[in-house]
C-alpha cells in the first residue's frame, strides 16, 4: 500500500518562505502579500500532517488528499525555485566582467515587470489550489501531533516456545550463540548483551527462541526469562513483563521504586538469561538507565537481544567488536529445503518436477528470507497448477502475499520505524535496479539536487548530510554489505526491500524496461535500464509528462542517440537530473540552458560530443557536472566560472594546462576530478585557493609534472587520490621564502590519501605527513617506493594503513608503535617487507603486534575478532 510522505517537502517549502532572502526577493519583485497567504495555509496544513501521515494507512480518502497537497507543494516548490534562480542570474550578470560591461549586464537584465507578471501569476495559481486542499483537510478532523515513531503499530508480541522442525538452516548459528552464551562473562562485568540484528524476516526471534528452549540453556542458567519489547521501550511496563515471565505475577499495582526492588531481588546472586525480542530502542540514556537493574545477577549472566537496527545492537552490545552477531540469509540449499516443506504435502514433489523447477526460480527471488519463502510457499500448497506457479514466480512479491503474518507487514514495520527524511529519500533507491552495487558518490548528489537533504544546521555540509542517511539506512537494515573504501562507501539493497521501496514510492519513481511500457502520469522519477527502450528516442508514454524531474541511466552499456537528448531537454522543463552518460551523440543542444531547474547533468563517456555550447553557463543551480572521458573535448569553457552553485566538477581535457581564473572562481566546488588527462602538464595555481574543495581526484594523467604549490597548505581538502599519473614527483620541498608558516601550524585537514601507479614516488613528501587528521593512506603499485619515514609517527589519526605492490619496500618505521589509532595494516606485493612483519619471528612484527587486523598477502594473521 503506497503512501504519499509531504512532511519533509512541506516542511522545506515553508522554511524557504521564512528566510530572510526571500523576504528581500518578495520585496524586490512585488509578490509579498501573495507569498505571506501562501505560507500562511501552508503552516495550518503543516500542522497536522503527521496525523495524516500515519491516518492514510487506514483511509484512503486522506490518502488520496496527501497525493493532492503533494502535487501542489511540488509544483510551489519550482516556482520558488524560480526566484532563486533569478536571484542567482542577477548576481551572475553584475560580476560579470570589466565595469564597462557590467553595466551593460546590469541594463540587459530581464524586464522586471515581465517577470513579476509571471511569477504572480503562477503563484496565484499554486496559491487558489493549495487553498482548494487547505479546505478539504477540515472533514478528517486531523490533530496536531509530534513526529513520534512510537505511536505506530508494533508486531504482534512473541512468547519462547517454537517447535525445532520450525528452524531450518540455522544449526551452525545456533550453535555458535550457544557457545557464546555459555562462556564465562568477561572479568569486568558480571552481565554480557549479545544482540543478534538482521532485516525483518530472517528468522532471529524463531533461532534465539530454539536456542532458549535448549537444554544446555537449562543447565548453565538458574533462570531463563523471555519478553518482548516491540516498539514501546517503556521501562516500568518492561519490568512488570519481566517479573511476570519469572514468579507468575502481576504486579500492575505497584510504582516504578517498588517494581525495580522486587526485580533486584528476583535476579540477586543468580545467573540469569534474559531474551528481549523485538528492540527498537535508539536511545542511549534508556538503555544505560534500564541495565542498571541488571547488574546484581551472578556473574556469567546474558541478556540476548533481536533486533533490525545495528544502531540499537551498537548501543546495547558488550561483544568486543561492539555490533552484535549478524544473522544473513539462508543458504540456497536450505532455502530450497523451506520452500519444499511449505508448498509440498510430503513427497509430492517428486511427481512434479516441472513445479520443482519453478520452485527454485520463485525461491531465488526470496534472497535467503526464511518468511518470504514461508510466505509464497504456503499460497502454492493447495495448487498444482503450473501456471499459478509461474505468475508466483512473475509477480510481484507485494502482489501475492498480504496478509498479516506474511512478509509484507514485516518489511513494513521497519519502513514505518523511519523518518520522513529518509522515507522520502528511499523511493530514489528503485531507479536502479535489484543487486545493484551503490556508491554514495552517486546517490547522494541525486538525492542533493532533488532537494532531499534537509538540516536544522545550516553549517553542515550537504554531503555529510547525505552520508548521515545513508548510515541512519544501513543501521536500520535497509542496506546491506555496507563497505568503506577509502573515501567513498559502497553498498546494496537486499531484493525485498527494494520490492517493498517501489511499492511504497506511490508511482512517483519507475524503471522502463520496454518502449511499450505503461507510465504512470504520477510519475517524477525515471531509469532505463534497457537499451532497447530509446533505440527510436524517447517512448511517447514519457515524452508528455512534463513534470520530470530525475532521468537516470545506472548501466554503462545504455546508450542516448541525439533524438533521445533533443526530447528530453525539450519536453522536461523542471529536470533535476539528466544523465546522458555513455552516449553517442555529437552537439548537445543550445537549449540546455533553459533548463534553469538543472542541479545535476552527466555527459561523461561520450566520445562524440567535440565542444559544450556556452548556453550550460547559464545553468545557476547546477550542483554537480560530469564531462570526464569526453576525449574529443578540446578545452573546458571558460564561461564554466560562472556555475556558481557547482559542488562537483569532473572533467577531462586535451589542454596541457588548466585555464586560471576558471575552477579556481568555483567557490561552491566540494569535489574536483581530473582524469584521463593525457596532454595535461601543470594543473591551475588557484585549484590551491578553493576555500570549499574536500577532494580532489587526479587519475590517468600520464604528462602531470607537478601539483600546485598551495596545494600544500588546504584549508578543506580532506580527500587526495592520486593515480597513474607517471611523471609526477611528489617531493616538492620547502623554499626558506616561500612560507613563513611553520608546518606543524598549519591547518592541514586531509582524512584519506591515495597515491597508486606513481613511479617517481620513492618516499613521502614531507608536507604530507603533517597531515595529523589523516585516517587513511593507501600507496599501491609504486616500484620505487623504499622508505616510509620516521616521521610517519606524527599521524595520530591514522586508522588504516595499506601498502601494496611497491617490492622495494623493505622495513616500517621504528617508532609505529606510537600510531595509537591504526586499527588496519595491510601489506600485499611487498615480498621482503612481508617476511619481516611475519608474526612472532619477522623483524617488524614487535613494532605492528598491537595493530587488532593485520593482512598479510591478503592472509589475516590478525583480526580484531579474536
Amino acid at each position: 500500500m503506497a503512501e504519499a510522505i509531504v512532511s519533509p517537502i512541506a516542511g522545506f517549502l515553508l522554511g524557504k518562505l521564512a528566510s530572510l532572502s526571500y523576504q528581500e526577493v518578495c520585496l524586490m519583485w512585488g509578490v509579498k502579500t501573495d507569498l505571506l497567504k501562501l505560507e500562511r495555509t501552508l503552516t495550518f496544513i503543516n500542522a497536522v500532517l503527521l496525523d495524516a501521515e500515519q491516518q492514510q494507512l487506514h483511509n484512503h480518502q486522506i490518502r488520496v488528499w496527501l497525493q493532492e497537497l503533494k502535487d501542489v507543494c511540488y509544483d510551489a516548490e519550482d516556482v520558488l525555485d524560480e526566484f532563486e534562480i533569478q536571484a542567482l542570474r542577477r548576481q551572475v550578470m553584475l560580476n560579470r566582467g570589466s565595469i564597462t560591461q557590467k553595466v551593460r549586464n546590469y541594463l540587459s537584465l530581464p524586464k522586471s515587470v515581465a517577470f513579476r507578471f509571471t511569477i504572480g501569476h503562477k503563484i496565484k495559481e499554486i496559491r487558489e489550489r493549495l487553498d482548494e486542499v487547505a479546505a478539504d483537510k477540515n472533514k478528517f478532523h486531523l490533530t496536531n501531533r509530534v513526529d513520534d515513531r512510537n505511536a505506530r503499530q508494533g508486531r504482534e508480541l512473541t512468547h519462547s516456545f517454537v517447535f525445532d522442525s520450525e528452524v531450518i538452516g540455522r544449526d551452525e548459528e545456533k550453535e555458535e550463540i550457544i557457545e557464546i552464551l555459555t562462556q564465562s562473562g568477561d572479568d569486568d562485568q558480571n552481565v554480557s548483551i549479545i544482540p543478534i540484528v538482521g532485516m525483518g524476516g530472517l528468522g532471529k526471534t524463531a533461532l534465539v527462541k530454539s536456542v532458549y528452549n535448549n537444554e544446555k540453556m537449562d543447565q548453565h542458567f538458574d533462570l531463563k526469562i523471555w519478553v518482548c519489547v516491540s516498539e514501546e521501550f517503556v521501562e516500568r511496563q518492561l519490568i512488570i513483563s519481566i517479573l511476570k515471565s519469572v514468579v507468575g505475577q502481576n504486579f500492575n499495582d505497584l510504582d516504578i521504586d517498588q517494581l525495580q526492588r522486587i526485580l533486584r531481588d528476583t535476579l540477586a546472586g543468580k545467573k540469569y538469561l534474559l531474551v528481549m525480542d523485538d528492540v527498537w530502542n535508539e536511545n542511549v540514556q534508556k538503555w544505560i538507565e534500564f541495565k542498571k537493574f541488571f547488574l546484581g545477577g551472578a556473574s556469567g549472566s546474558k541478556i540476548v537481544v533481536t533486533t533490525r537496527s545495528k544502531r540499537v545492537a551498537s548501543i546495547m552490545s558488550t561483544t568486543r567488536d561492539g555490533n552484535g552477531y549478524s544473522l544473513e540469509g539462508l543458504s540456497n540449499e536450505s532455502c530450497l529445503s523451506l520452500f519444499m516443506n511449505c508448498a509440498f504435502k510430503e513427497g509430492q514433489e517428486k511427481h512434479h518436477p516441472n513445479l520443482v523447477k519453478i520452485g527454485e526460480e520463485i525461491v531465488a527471488k526470496c534472497g535467503g528470507v526464511p518468511l518470504a519463502i514461508k510466505s509464497l510457499g504456503s499460497i502454492l500448497r493447495s495448487s498444482i497448477d503450473e501456471n499459478e506457479w509461474k505468475n508466483v514466480r512473475d509477480n510481484d512479491i507485494w502482489n501475492l502475499v498480504q496478509n498479516e503474518n506474511d512478509i509484507f507487514p514485516i518489511l513494513k514495520l521497519s519502513y514505518d520505524n523511519l523518518p520522513s527524511h529518509l522515507k522520502q529519500c528511499l523511493p530514489l533507491c528503485s531507479l536502479f535496479p535489484k543487486d545493484y552495487e551503490f556508491f554514495d558518490l552517486e546517490l547522494v548528489p541525486i538525492w542533493m539536487a532533488n532537494g532531499l537533504l534537509q538540516s536544522h544546521d545550516e553549517s553542515e555540509e550537504l554531503e555529510n548530510i547525505g552520508m548521515r542517511y545513508l548510515k541512519e539506512l544501513e543501521s536500520s537494515c535497509f542496506f546491506q554489505e555496507f563497505e568503506q573504501i577509502g573515501h567513498f562507501v559502497t553498498f546494496k539493497m537486499h531484493d525485498l526491500i527494494h520490492d517493498l521501496v517501489l511499492s511504497m514510492s506511490n508511482n512517483e519513481c519507475s524503471m522502463v524496461n520496454s518502449p511499450s511500457q505503461v507510465i504512470s502520469k504520477k510519475v517524477r522519477h525515471l531509469s532505463f535500464v534497457d537499451v532497447d527502450t530509446i533505440k527510436e528516442g524517447l517512448p511517447s508514454s514519457v515524452s508528455n509528462i512534463s513534470h520530470l524531474r530525475t532521468i537516470y541511466n545506472p548501466f554503462d552499456e545504455m546508450t542516448h542517440d541525439q533524438s533521445f537528448v533533443d526530447s528530453c531537454i525539450s519536453s522536461f522543463p523542471y529536470l533535476r537530473v539528466l544523465d546522458l552518460s555513455d552516449s553517442k551523440f555529437e552537439v548537445l543542444p543550445k537549449k540546455i540552458g533553459n533548463l534553469k531547474h538543472l542541479r545535476y547533468l552527466d555527459l561523461s563517456w561520450n566520445l562524440q560530443i567535440k565542444k559544450l555550447p556556452n548556453s550550460i553557463c547559464n545553468l545557476q543551480k547546477l550542483e554537480t557536472l560530469m564531462f570526464e572521458g569526453c576525449d574529443e573535448l578540446k578545452e573546458i569553457l571558460r564561461g564554466l566560472r560562472y556555475l556558481i552553485s557547482l559542488r562537483k566538477l569532473t572533467l577531462t581535457t586535451k589542454q596541457k594546462r588548466l585555464p586560471e581564473n576558471v575552477i579556481g572562481c568555483l567557490n561552491s566546488l566540494r569535489t574536483l576530478e581530473i582524469s584521463n588527462c593525457e596532454n595535461l602538464e601543470y594543473l591551475c595555481n588557484d585549484i590551491g585557493c578553493l576555500k570549499a574543495l574536500r577532494s580532489l581526484l587526479i587519475n590517468e594523467c600520464p604528462s602531470l609534472l607537478s601539483l600546485p604549490c598551495n596545494i600544500k597548505y588546504p584549508s578543506s581538502l580532506e580527500n587526495l587520490i592520486l593515480i597513474g599519473c607517471g611523471k609526477l614527483n611528489l617531493r616538492i620541498e620547502m623554499e626558506e621564502d616561500e612560507s613563513h608558516q611553520d608546518l606543524n601550524s598549519t591547518r592541514i585537514q586531509l582524512r584519506t590519501l591515495v597515491i597508486q601507479r606513481l613511479p617517481n614516488l620513492e618516499e613521502l613528501p614531507q608536507w604530507l605527513l603533517h597531515a595529523n587528521t589523516l585516517e587513511s593512506l593507501n600507496i599501491d603499485e609504486c616500484p620505487n617506493f623504499i622508505l616510509v619515514p620516521e616521521s610517519l609517527q606524527n599521524l595520530k589519526s591514522l586508522k588504516a594503513l595499506y601498502i601494496f605492490d611497491c617490492p622495494k619496500l623493505t622495513s616500517l618505521p621504528e617508532d609505529m608503535y606510537r600510531l595509537i589509532a591504526l586499527r588496519d595494516l595491510r601489506i600485499n606485493g611487498c615480498p621482503a617487507l612481508s617476511e619481516r612483519c611475519k608474526k612472532d619471528s619477522g623483524e617488524d612484527w614487535p613494532k605492528i603486534a598491537r595493530i587488532p587486523l593485520i593482512k598479510l598477502d591478503f592472509e589475516e594473521i590478525k583480526s580484531s575478532k579474536y
